[in-house]
């Protein structure tokens, strides 16, 4: 019974951590992500890069990325 008391708390990190893990894994039942988000986002992302692009560009030079 003794060691029983000294195994239970080396076992209670381990197991705690691992219910953790699942209910963080589970999925969210309530939100939906939208769809057109990610797509807006990259649009965006996109338009940012050319822009950081253009002004590291001197004027008539040769881009080194293909359109």
């Amino acid at each position: 019974m003794e060691q029983l008391l000294y195994v239970l708390p080396a076992l209670a990190c381990p197991v705690g951590m691992g219910a953790m893990m699942w209910f963080m894994m589970r999925p969210k039942h309530g939100a939906q992500p939208d769809p057109g988000a990610d797509q807006q986002e990259l649009l965006r992302l996109r338009k940012e890069i050319d822009a950081l692009r253009a002004e590291r560009t001197p004027q008539g030079g040769i881009q080194d990325h293909p359109a």
